[in-house]
């Protein structure tokens, strides 16, 4: 396939334009960055474990009937995707509180609620990606609120399909953050990526943060953990 000009270039993956236009190619960077953009470093082979990673749970999740946009993994930094019409919304999935929702509430991180819990953020850095409720969104014409209901819906299947994988490796899915587009067909469909980098994943028997925290933290050992997730998911997958 070949790429033509580059279209986005994010904080951690750029899209390049084909020859074809309804297919695009996302290419995995080493960058990491955090506390909207503040917080930055470059980790050796990053862009490469998160593409692997990412490959291996949109696979899995087209397996389980979940529309992606995800068609084909070209190398080991570059991935073939449809092309969609982002949404301007990113929905964070909560199955335990941490990170800035404990900030937020005052709570101790680890609690697990009866619900599953549904955040809305604009994805806007110049705002710092603020939160948003689904009636703020429809008045800014991000999405409708049949689209919304379908992109929760969508997430909420996600949310099921990726639970269940991850107890399998004994990791304990605490959040993630997924965004969704729309075909040139109008199919809304997930986008972007699911890696450690857009997820918090605990290991079950030690509670070990094995996600983008260890950066965001200054934990260390943020390639190892990569390493460990994608190690844990090919043993379970073969």
């Amino acid at each position: 396939m070949k790429q033509l000009e580059k279209l986005y270039e994010g904080k951690a993956k750029q899209v390049v334009a084909t020859e074809d236009p309804t297919r695009i190619i996302i290419h995995y960077k080493d960058d990491a960055t955090a506390f909207n953009n503040i917080k930055k470093a470059t980790i050796y082979n990053k862009g490469i474990l998160s593409n692997a990673i990412s490959t291996l749970i949109f696979r899995h999740l087209e397996a389980q009937g979940i529309p992606t946009h995800y068609l084909d993994t070209l190398n080991e930094r570059d991935q073939l995707c449809r092309k969609v019409q982002i949404f301007p919304i990113e929905v964070v999935v909560r199955n335990i509180i941490a990170g800035s929702m404990a900030r937020h509430l005052g709570m101790a991180e680890g609690f697990e609620p009866k619900n599953t819990i549904y955040d809305i953020c604009y994805k806007n850095d110049d705002l710092g990606d603020p939160l948003m409720n689904d009636h703020q969104a429809v008045a800014l014409e991000l999405a409708t609120y049949e689209e919304l209901a379908e992109i929760y819906d969508l997430a909420g299947r996600i949310n099921e399909v990726l639970k269940e994988l991850f107890l399998k490796i004994g990791i304990k899915l605490v959040d993630f953050k997924v965004e969704f587009g729309k075909t040139e067909d109008g199919r809304i469909v997930l986008a972007d990526e699911l890696s450690p980098d857009t997820c918090r994943l605990w290991d079950i028997e030690t509670g070990e943060k094995l996600d983008h925290d260890r950066f965001r933290r200054d934990l260390g050992g943020v390639r190892e953990a990569y390493e460990e997730i994608l190690r844990r998911l090919e043993g379970c997958m073969k």
